[in-house]
């Protein structure tokens, strides 16, 4: 019987501030986190609960580190309408006023800015709460202390919003799972996470690791902080703000609880903030764990999305969503969303009436292509060819227009315009570049085996490895993610 998969990991409980790369806390404030308080949170403090914290927030060091992080994300103005280049006018004066409201509790949050965005694929719009400048550089610095914290003891199988963890380390182990026989998924939504966390609840999460009232006082301030919708004004009941640096933080540290279960009944579950899956080697095992799902869900006063929350057998037609992509009958490719994203901005870069040369429109046409590209490489190459092919029908319309003619592109234009007229002005081309990318690993297989010999088992397993990260969605027992 092929064996389980590693069970969840915790950092380790004592021993060297690093490990063996020598950059287990390389991402840590340094603004905060000497030499000697990386020690104390490797090996573990006095009943795993932190005191005086509060003075690590108001430094004018980690102030001054956490405004650099919040220049270097941008971002809009708040309800005052203070830009980040107005704030950084009075930088000093401005930060040595917010460190002394800090350091003498008298610091309060302004109102978030409500903004709404659409979610792609859907005409619904997702709520954004946009803090002012002051407020994201105090959330800034109030998580370069609390995030070591509680990083350390996070579940392994959680990837979102962690430092150097991402959106491909989650598929990657998904794949892994698939390849390993769990093909029986607990495809999970849960129903308006980041508005509906109990916030009693939630602060009782923090309070397991931090004991310094103030901060705790500083935390409940930032998430009952009011919301200006227009000319609207109310103070939210539950929930963390969507926008707010503090928030994926204190959505990981409410969620963690979970991790930890589902990895004590031995289930293989994959999350990335609130979008999680519970891979199953069979049906039974699946119900299971949606069972234990939803008891934990409704203690902790969260819901689960009754149409969107499933069981799959991924090995049949149907199959299930995951960061974008779609996974049935061990292929992968992007789910109909994600298309339908692209098509979206594709088509916002090439209406047929703007004045724009050729040239420009295919450099902005091509920044989007190839970010795109690069999440998606890993899809099944029949992927590509219709989007080329679509892409190249947007960018001939344009061209049939300033001939003045009417309508999309047609036979005839393909003659006018050949493939080969858009390769030669650099339009970026999906397949090709999937075809390169698949060339580029195989003749790195080949050379792996050609230069150590084929009867070196342990190069053998590079080789197979390095083949088995080829791009092509195979199936699912060779699939994987690199």
């Amino acid at each position: 019987m092929e064996a389980k998969p590693a069970e969840v990991q915790r950092a380790k409980q004592a021993g060297e501030v690093y490990d063996q790369s020598g950059d287990r806390w390389v991402w840590t404030a340094p603004s905060v986190w000497t030499e000697r308080m990386l020690e104390a949170l490797e090996k573990g403090v006095k009943g795993g609960i932190w005191f005086s914290l509060i003075d690590k927030v108001y430094t004018m060091r980690n102030l001054r580190a956490a405004f650099e992080k919040v220049r270097a994300n941008r971002g809009a103005a708040g309800v005052d309408h203070q830009t980040i280049e107005m704030f950084e006018t009075n930088l000093e004066t401005n930060l040595e006023r917010l460190s002394e409201e800090l350091a003498e509790g008298r610091y309060s949050p302004r109102a978030l800015r409500r903004h709404w965005i659409p979610k792609p694929g859907s005409s619904e719009k997702r709520p954004l709460g946009i803090p002012v400048v002051r407020d994201r550089v105090a959330e800034t610095a109030l998580r370069h202390v609390l995030e070591p914290i509680f990083e350390r003891d996070f579940a392994e199988h959680s990837y979102g919003f962690r430092p150097r963890r991402g959106c491909k380390d989650a598929l990657r182990r998904v794949c892994q799972l698939l390849k390993a026989g769990y093909t029986w998924v607990v495809d999970a939504d849960l129903q308006r996470y980041f508005d509906t966390i109990p916030h009693d609840k939630l602060l009782g999460e923090v309070k397991r690791k931090v004991a310094d009232s103030r901060v705790l006082d500083l935390v409940e301030a930032m998430l009952k902080q009011g919301v200006m919708d227009g000319l609207a004004y109310w103070e939210p009941k539950e929930g963390t703000p969507q926008g707010a640096v503090i928030s994926p933080l204190l959505s990981n540290i409410y969620l963690d609880p979970l991790d930890h279960e589902m990895a004590s009944r031995r289930y293989e579950m994959v999350r990335y903030a609130d979008d999680l899956v519970i891979l199953c080697r069979s049906e039974a095992e699946a119900r299971r764990a949606l069972a234990d799902l939803q008891e934990w869900t409704a203690n902790a006063g969260l819901r689960l999305h009754p149409e969107k929350t499933k069981i799959v057998d991924a090995t049949q037609r149907g199959g299930f969503d995951f960061l974008g992509y779609h996974f049935e009958r061990g292929y992968r490719w992007p789910r109909r969303k994600s298309v339908a994203k692209l098509r979206t901005t594709i088509r916002s870069k090439t209406g047929r009436n703007q004045g724009k040369s050729l040239k420009i429109i295919i450099e902005t046409v091509n920044q989007t292509l190839r970010g795109w590209f690069e999440y998606f490489k890993h899809s099944h190459q029949t992927t590509f060819p219709p989007l080329d092919q679509w892409t190249r029908m947007r960018l001939r319309s344009i061209l049939r227009r300033r001939r003045k003619l009417r309508g999309r592109a047609r036979g005839a234009d393909h003659v006018r315009w050949p493939n080969a007229f858009f390769a030669e002005r650099g339009l970026f081309s999906l397949s090709g570049a999937y075809a390169q990318c698949r060339q580029s690993l195989s003749r790195r297989t080949i050379n792996w085996r050609a230069g150590c010999g084929r009867s070196a088992s342990p190069v053998r397993r590079e080789g197979e490895r390095i083949q088995s990260s080829l791009p092509t969605p195979i199936p699912s027992s060779r699939s994987s993610l690199s």
